[in-house]
């Protein structure tokens, strides 16, 4: 089975479960005072002070989380009710969040009464910085929040995060930046970027499903989202899962140390699935910016198939990938991303995502690219059927 999905979840790099067998092992909650409690702290502390290393942030920036969404949420709603509380309502994002972010802004919307604003993108999906720019000078006093994506989990595109911040900051608007599929796949620097708000996840970059953290900076106000035992700068309580957290850091430590190097690896395997595809089918359409992109990225729609028509048929064949989003699996509605970028809705619904790894190998591109003729045709058959 070649395994091309790796966007939507990457199984843990042997070192990293390692270290979680390893520390699962041992006795303790963090927050306990005798000595297996004391050692549970260490290893989180520890733990923490590898991610800010890796990541450009303080240890104390860095509050662990059950997941990127729980760190979306937290960042989105929390930013928010801090500042709504100074007058403000309007909450900013952007046309392609992911639903981790989308959906709390809707959320917010729907049911606090939020005002919400979405900035619109490009053809290539790369968010419009003079749209932000032209909200700002109408109505910077009312925004509590300003979201944007890294990079998009659909198409890859990067995004414009500097631009945003340098626009954001001197009117005192914090920033939040979901980093999921960013961190570890291109660099990222906290502290370079002057985000108030990041997001990271576990499973996306070698690490456990079901971790995940928020670097958040220690002048920034959130309001919780859970309350209990005061964990994490009494920011997100809840007991903390220490062998899930020592293997995060591992994760992060491993894949920001090698960033560099696997990369250009992935790049150059997916240059070669893109062009492969595009000799096999050549009416298809590569999605997203071909330049600033996620290095393990590739995306396409297929004139005249059905995504989930074609996906299936991809499985059968061996080969497993995406329609968009994990989350939106099984839904049969075109990708807003795509249509955010302005494509049609036959086009946003014949679209695949294919993502690259740690453990991809060549065989599994070949693989992707000698089934893909026979399963667009049957596609297109069974869409004319």
């Amino acid at each position: 089975m070649a395994y091309l999905d790796h966007a939507a979840t990457t199984p843990m790099l042997p070192r990293v479960l390692d270290v979680y067998v390893r520390t699962a092992r041992e006795l303790g909650n963090a927050s306990s005072l005798h000595a297996s409690g004391r050692a549970a702290r260490r290893t989180v502390e520890e733990a923490r002070e590898r991610i800010g290393e890796a990541l450009g942030a303080k240890p104390s920036e860095v509050v662990f989380t059950g997941s990127g969404t729980e760190a979306d949420n937290l960042a989105v709603k929390g930013l928010h009710w801090a500042r709504r509380d100074e007058g403000r309502g309007r909450v900013v994002s952007t046309a392609i969040e992911h639903h981790a972010v989308a959906d709390a802004v809707a959320w917010l919307g729907d049911h606090e009464g939020a005002d919400v604003t979405e900035l619109p993108v490009d053809k290539l999906g790369r968010v419009r910085v003079d749209a932000l720019a032209e909200l700002l000078d109408e109505r910077a006093d009312e925004i509590t929040v300003i979201t944007c994506m890294w990079a998009n989990n659909e198409v890859g595109t990067l995004q414009p995060i500097d631009e945003i911040v340098a626009l954001a900051t001197p009117l005192g608007i914090p920033v939040h930046t979901d980093a999921v599929q960013a961190v570890g796949h291109t660099p990222v620097c906290f502290t370079a970027c002057q985000a108030d708000a990041l997001a990271l996840s576990g499973h996306k970059l070698g690490g456990p499903t079901g971790t995940g953290a928020l670097l958040l900076r220690r002048d920034t106000k959130c309001t919780p989202l859970l309350h209990g035992g005061g964990q994490e700068r009494e920011i997100r309580s809840g007991t903390l899962d220490v062998p899930g957290i020592a293997a995060l850091a591992e994760a992060v430590a491993h894949a920001v140390r090698t960033q560099e190097t696997e990369a250009q690896r992935l790049a150059v395997l997916r240059d070669e699935l893109v062009a492969g595809i595009r000799e096999a089918v050549p009416e298809t359409i590569y999605n997203g910016d071909p330049e600033q992109r996620l290095p393990g990225n590739a995306h396409f729609s297929f004139p005249g198939c059905e995504g989930d028509a074609l996906l299936m048929l991809l499985d059968a064949a061996g080969v497993e990938c995406a329609t968009g989003s994990a989350c939106s699996a099984g839904i049969a509605q075109p990708s807003h991303v795509l249509l955010a970028m302005g494509a049609g809705e036959d086009d946003a619904r014949s679209s695949l995502r294919f993502t690259l790894g740690w453990p991809t190998t060549k065989a599994e591109v070949d693989a992707l690219v000698a089934a893909i003729p026979e399963a667009v045709e049957r596609a297109r058959s069974a869409g004319l059927s």
